[in-house]
Formats: C-alpha cells, structure tokens, sequence
C-alpha cells in the first residue's frame, strides 16, 4: 500500500499549479490530478480557427502574472516562461481617431488625458509608484495570511479604491481619463457602482506601470506549463484526464486542495449546502480571431497596444455593464480586445495575426454576440471584417463546456458585488478552509479573486502548511 500523501490538489488551473508548487518546495508530497488531457485552466493556449494560429481560449494578457508576488519568488523563466512586452500596455480608441493609452510611463498616460485631467492621473498614482512589490503582496494577501508590510500605504490604496469606480472618477474633468479608467474597471464584469471597483481599476493602471501588460511567448498557456515543469523537479506529480467526483477517487492524502467554483467542491466533498449563497455573475461572448493582416485600427495609438478597450465613453461603458448583469445583452457592447500576435509573430503564421475580443452578457446567455461585436470593431477599425480568415465564438455554454469553473459562463468563478467581492466564497475570516477539516479551496472563488497571478493558490497553499506542520508537533 502506498504511502499517505501529504497533499492533494484537485484541478491544474494556474492556481491549483501554485498551490502544489508551495507546498513541494516547503518538502511536502504533493499530487495533481487534472480532469482535462492538458494542464492550464483558464490559461490554455489551442488551435481554435486555422492551422498555425495560435489562440488563448481564455486569459492572454496579464499584468498581474507578471506582477505576481508568488511568481517573482518562482524562477519560472528557468521552465521556458517568457514575457513579451507591446510598444503600448493599453490603448482606447475614441471616434475621432484619436486615443487615450496606459503606457509604462506615467507621463504618456497622463499627457493622452489632455492638459486638463494630466495632473489629477499623476497625483492618484505618485503615492504608489515604486511601490509595487508590497503593495501587490499586501492587497492581494488577507491579513490572516500576511501582515502587511507597508500599512500606510495600504490604508491609502484602500480609501481610493474601496469606493465604487465613480468616485474615483470624479478626479476627472474630461471624458478621456474616466473612459480609460471605466474600461479598467469593467475587467470585473460588474456595474462602475459597485463597492471597490475602483481599487481593481487602479491596480491595473499601477501594473501598467510598473510591470507593464505583458503575453507569454508562445500563449497563456507557458503559465502553466511552466508551473507543471517546476513542480515536477520538486518532485510533485500531475495526473491529466483524471476526472475526479468524489474524494474517494482520490488517494490517501492529510490535505485535499481544490482549485475548482465552490458549488463543484461542495458536490465532490459532499459538503451539502456549504455555497448555496454563493452568487455567480455576468459572463462573456468571446471570438478568436485569425486574420489576414493586423486590425485596421484608425487609432495610431492602438496599432502599437496589446490590449485595446473598444467603447469610448464612460457612460457607454457603465450602460453596458449593466446591461449584462442586469438580464440583458448589450446592443452596444464594451470590448475588451487582445493582440498578441503584435508582438509575438510566433502565434501565426508569417503576415497573418490572432486577435481576441469579448462583450459583456448575461450569465448564461445562449444568444449571438457577433454582429454587434464586429460592429463595435469596425467602428474603430474599418475594414477589419475583410480580414477575417476564421473566427472561433465562444458563449456561456461553450466557455462553461471548456472550463468547469466557468459556471453559466463567469470567467470570475463569482460574482464581483456586495460582501462577495471582499468576503469570498462565503462570510468567513478563514475563505480557504472547509466544514471538511481536511478540504481546501484555493480557485478564483478566494480572495484576491479572479486573474491570472497564482495568489489563491499561494494564500491557500499557505493555511494547508500551517496546518500540517501544527498536526506535526
């Protein structure tokens, strides 16, 4: 009979990956077990239009893996993890051609405002420039987990971003500055009026600064392919195609760690009704793109970005996200668009391009989004349908279908509103543990929430060692 594992992780999702590697370099045996054939979660790399084109079925911009307190201890570049960098982080184009960008320097960002809103961006961001590594640390680890290291700093991030997004706006005078930051904001899929949408809109705006919005070489999916080749010259083991519904699919082990949405946990655990209040959210319509050239945008600006927002206004922006979480598809919709093929030719062939784009719609909508998607993009790139060579679309059900912790098609395994955006999966100071004394959450349904930065895991994998070395004495 084989020995007791010390741990178990359910799910190979960049955060069920950091969760083992935690716990394997702290000299804890440790198993994954992944129900798909490959590793990855929500950063996947596949050929989903034509050969040679290389897409991202969900994450492919991140400026908080870069940024990653738990990945800058990993030395993931040994495992063939690279960031490729575009001339411009982000770019949002307005009607007139012209746009409003969130470059690395704080001085471009602020002089595309215009004159009048240049210095309130600079005052909103000095006192955090620098500043990074632990304010990262410090916002995206519970006290519980992490004393904060720079308290001051801390309180201050937390007076500016606890409010909802519109007071935040309110620095402005000009619609550029506030469409830039609603567009920021809007990565929550939720209403600008939400409680502490402002500090995720900041954060991004403070990673584009100080890390910059990067894409692997190659494809989200060297995220996880690098976490799994680490974790193995720990001597950790990773299972594919193993499709776990109940605990005793599973071996031996004092810790069971599951990077899945609460609801699957409590059916595989049978923890009855621990998350029947946990709400799930608005979800997306995602097309892959593979083009025959790069995206005519009119915009200069956004030629040169690896993330485009396409939506010009605040209000446009905020009428959208309603729209979405209030039952209804937007006619309009705010986009969010990648190009990563920009700075990474790897991706397609040579002269075509991948390009990436989602809406905001209803959790679990069943309707097409294309047409207005297109729409919106041809608004500022006209002539971009003529280069179109495939497109692959993706909806609640399929992105559900590729991805289990997508429930009704949230990419946030949870809805971003109420207590549920402090207080994750459930009103507790203690969000990883279970009522299982044995059974672990560490997805995207825990603090700091949804992205793909491996602190879930790390925070997660953190209560799994304090416990079993306390079980140790």
């Amino acid at each position: 009979m084989s020995p007791m594992l010390d741990a178990v992780v359910v799910g190979a999702g960049p955060n069920g990956l950091t969760a083992a590697v935690e716990l394997a370099r702290r000299g804890f045996s440790v198993e994954v077990f992944e129900a798909k054939d490959t590793v990855g979660g929500g950063a996947r790399t596949e050929e989903l239009t034509l050969p040679g084109f290389r897409h991202d079925p969900c994450s492919a911009v991140h400026p908080l893996g870069v940024g990653s307190p738990v990945f800058k201890t990993m030395p993931l570049e040994r495992y063939g993890l690279e960031w490729l960098h575009p001339e411009l982080p982000m770019a949002h184009p307005w009607d007139d051609g012209t746009a409003a960008v969130l470059s690395r320097s704080v001085a471009e960002t602020a002089a595309s405002f215009g004159t009048r809103d240049a210095g309130a961006y600079r005052r909103l961001v000095a006192p955090y420039l620098g500043r990074w590594d632990t304010l990262s640390r410090d916002f995206m680890s519970l006290p519980l987990t992490a004393l904060p290291r720079h308290p001051v700093t801390l309180g201050r991030f937390g007076l500016a971003g606890l409010p909802p997004s519109t007071w935040l706006m309110q620095r402005f005078r000009d619609e550029k500055a506030k469409a830039l930051i609603a567009g920021l904001v809007a990565h929550v899929i939720a209403p600008l009026s939400g409680f502490a949408t402002g500090a995720v809109g900041l954060m991004f705006a403070l990673a584009a600064h100080e890390n910059g919005w990067p894409a692997p070489r190659g494809g989200s999916q060297a995220i996880p392919d690098a976490l799994t080749a680490y974790l193995r010259d720990l001597g950790g083991v990773v299972h594919t195609g193993y499709e776990v519904k109940r605990l005793d699919d599973l071996p031996p082990a004092r810790a069971y760690i599951f990077d899945t949405s609460p609801t699957a946990l409590a059916r595989i655990a049978r923890l009855g009704n621990a998350y029947e209040n946990y709400r799930y959210g608005a979800s997306v319509f995602k097309i892959d793109y593979a083009l025959d050239g790069p995206v005519p945008w009119t915009a200069e600006e956004a030629r040169r970005a690896g993330t485009v927002q396409v939506g010009a206004t605040k209000g446009e922006i905020g009428k959208a996200l309603r729209q979405a979480s209030g039952g209804t598809a937007p006619e309009t919709p705010f986009l969010i668009t990648a190009q990563p093929s920009v700075t990474d030719p790897s991706r397609a062939p040579e002269g075509k391009h991948v390009f990436w784009a989602y809406g905001h719609v209803p959790h679990a909508w069943q309707g097409d989004l294309t047409d207005a998607v297109e729409r919106q993009i041809e608004r500022f790139a006209p002539g971009f349908r003529d280069r179109v060579l495939a497109r692959a679309t993706a909806g609640p059900p399929e992105l559900a279908a590729h991805n289990a912790n997508y429930v009704g098609g949230d990419i946030a395994c949870g809805a971003f509103s109420g207590l549920q955006v402090l207080l994750r999966p459930k009103l507790s100071l203690f969000p990883y543990g279970t009522k299982h004394p044995a059974v672990f959450l560490c997805s995207s349904a825990t603090p700091p929430g949804p992205g793909v930065h491996g602190m879930s895991g790390h925070n997660a994998a953190k209560a799994v060692w304090r416990k079993l070395r306390a079980s140790e004495r």
